[in-house]
């Protein structure tokens, strides 16, 4: 049921004043959301710091990193480390599979290793969680942080790094003063947490907080600080730590299952996936592990400090999960395509098949985490518009009263292009414009519209040139459109000079069309440029042959005036389709960035 317009916003006005009352009536949870608040905008400027430090360079290394499955994993562990951001390396990577640069082999492992990297920054955190205050140091980071930005576009992203490491230290010091004075009278150790129930409690407390703030970092460093003051007791900050494990896969497989394609949807799956076993695994040995963690600490010398054990838990449940899933990534990879396998379009209705309704096709490379990368949305594109390019080619071989098996067979069939197909049988090219081409068209348009990131000059001339390629192809379609009228019902006609004619021209397109559908993968660039000169030649040989032999039967009296005019007009319209379909090769080429992504790919 869909709620009415304005019950969203009320909603939300109604929990900010309730926030709001909140804070007035204890200084204490004010603190203690501003101090997380703090903390959270200090990750997104550190995250959105490093990241235009990186520039296209972490796009680059991903794509060279998925040659080996240890080379994914340490690509996970260095940029998971580096960017403090689990989500951020998952939906990249998940840009990357959906659109073609890397493989699902090379995506699993690189999702271990972000796994195993995120422990990095929960070791940084326990320690700045002691007693030592870090607002000092934060103080002339803000400064520092600030003038960067006067420093060009380089200085800003460096300053933005310095904002986010100062906020993030006043966000702790707010977290630990906000707990000692909201927490004063909470006393989450008194909850019973040896149990069953009283674990999973705190597992549930973990995934909750992790998926609300949309930040494990953001639900340990709440543990640690509640540790910290003695309000939690050590084995129910190991119990949130699984939880906030897993709530760190919901948002990805959240993104990557509803607003990816395949590929991706498996790579998000296998996220979850790895996630939902170690913590189980790590519930089900929850006493040896700590046990374990315990031992460690007091061989290691900080046996009294919880914060440090927290750390140390989180690194050998992880570390474990890699170890049990490790073996196994080749047989996790072929289930995976096995559950989610690729799904093709409705079949099309053979022209004998007219009323046979077929469902609306929509886009199949395009997913929201490919926006993430500019070259990842352009490589999605690019494989989209080959989507298009297919339907369409699909679609006005159905116009022309063929069969669209036919594109791709070893021969042509003479007998096939001398048949005819009645009115009453032939599929209606405008029906499946609507079901076939409209809908990649709209989805295709809409992707396009949506990228925030900055585009280069190369990038925009690709994003040009791919938007006039596409609305070509769709003016394809409706060329065919308006040639099937004519030429459906003299082909069901009595032979004759009119219908010789018509078959000529539709044989001459579809010739054409076979070509061009034959050149789709053809990476040789002179070959191309090659093979297109010819087919121009031989289309405008052919255009100039069928006016004079037009005019010839016109003067001969075999064809009046008016076919004459109408034979005119379907030889404008079958050029335009062939015209319109070549705008497909000759739109501007891929970025240089995107091609080197590709050679990095296939070299790894």
């Amino acid at each position: 049921m869909r709620l009415p317009p304005l019950l969203g916003p009320l909603l939300a006005l109604a929990l900010a004043l309730l926030l709001g009352w909140s804070f007035w009536r204890s200084a204490g949870w004010l603190q203690l959301c501003a101090g997380l608040a703090l903390f959270l905008f200090g990750m997104q400027c550190l995250e959105e710091g490093l990241r235009q430090l990186a520039g296209g360079g972490l796009e680059r290394l991903l794509a060279r990193s998925t040659g080996t499955p240890l080379r994914g994993l340490l690509f996970g562990m260095a940029g998971t480390a580096l960017l403090q951001s689990t989500t951020l390396v998952s939906l990249l990577t998940i840009a990357f599979i959906g659109s073609g640069l890397i493989q699902l082999a090379g995506g699993i492992a690189v999702i271990l290793g972000a796994n195993l990297g995120a422990t990095s920054g929960i070791w940084l955190l326990a320690l700045a969680g002691q007693d030592l205050s870090l607002s000092p140091l934060a103080l002339p980071l803000l400064v520092f942080g600030v003038l960067g930005g006067f420093a060009g576009a380089r200085g800003k992203a460096a300053g933005r790094v310095v904002l986010g490491v100062a906020f993030i230290f006043l966000g702790i010091d707010q977290l630990k003063l906000g707990f000692d004075q909201f927490g004063a009278g909470l006393d989450l150790a008194a909850v019973q947490g040896s149990g069953v129930a009283g674990t999973a409690l705190f597992v549930l407390a973990g995934l909750a907080v992790t998926v609300v703030l949309q930040s494990s970092h953001a639900t340990l460093m709440l543990t640690l600080a509640a540790l910290a003051g003695g309000q939690l007791q050590l084995e129910q900050g190991l119990a949130i730590a699984v939880g906030s494990n897993v709530g760190s896969s919901v948002s990805t497989a959240f993104v990557g299952m509803l607003g990816g394609n395949r590929s991706g949807q498996r790579l998000a799956l296998a996220h979850a996936l790895f996630n939902i076993v170690t913590a189980s695994a790590a519930l089900v040995l929850l006493l040896p592990l700590t046990w374990l963690v315990k031992a460690v600490a007091g061989f290691s010398g900080f046996g009294g400090n919880a914060l440090l054990q927290l750390a140390l838990f989180h690194t050998l449940f992880n570390a474990g999960g890699v170890a049990l899933f490790w073996p196994w990534q080749r047989r996790l990879e072929a289930l995976l395509r096995r559950w989610l396998p690729d799904r093709p379009d409705p079949a099309l209705p053979e022209a004998h098949e007219a009323d046979v309704a077929i469902g609306r096709v929509h886009a199949r490379h395009l997913s929201d985490p490919a926006l993430e990368s500019v070259d990842a949305a352009a490589a999605a594109v690019a494989l989209e518009l080959r989507h298009l390019g297919e339907l369409s080619m699909e679609v006005i071989c159905q116009a022309l009263c063929l069969p669209p098996r036919a594109l791709s067979a070893a021969g042509t069939d003479p007998a096939l292009l001398d048949g005819s197909c009645a009115p009453g049988q032939a599929v209606d090219a405008e029906l499946l414009y609507q079901q076939r081409v409209k809908g990649v068209y709209g989805d295709l348009l809409a992707f396009m519209s949506r990228l925030e990131l900055p585009l280069d000059e190369e990038h925009q001339r690709f994003w040009a040139g791919s938007q006039l390629a596409a609305m070509q192809m769709v003016n394809a379609v409706k060329s065919a459109r308006q040639l099937q009228k004519n030429l459906q019902r003299h082909l069901a006609g009595p032979d004759g000079p009119v219908r010789a004619a018509y078959l000529e021209l539709r044989a001459h397109l579809f010739g054409q069309l076979r070509a061009l559908h034959a050149l789709r993968h053809l990476g040789d660039v002179d070959a191309l440029a090659t093979e297109l000169a010819r087919l121009d030649a031989e289309a405008d040989a052919f255009q100039a042959r069928f006016r004079q032999q037009l005019f010839e039967r016109v003067r001969e009296g075999a064809i009046d005036g008016l076919d004459a005019g109408s034979l005119l007009n379907d030889q404008g319209y079958a050029g335009q389709v062939y015209r319109q379909l070549r705008q497909l090769f000759d739109r501007a080429g891929e970025p240089g960035s995107l091609q080197q992504l590709r050679q990095l790919s296939t070299a790894a």
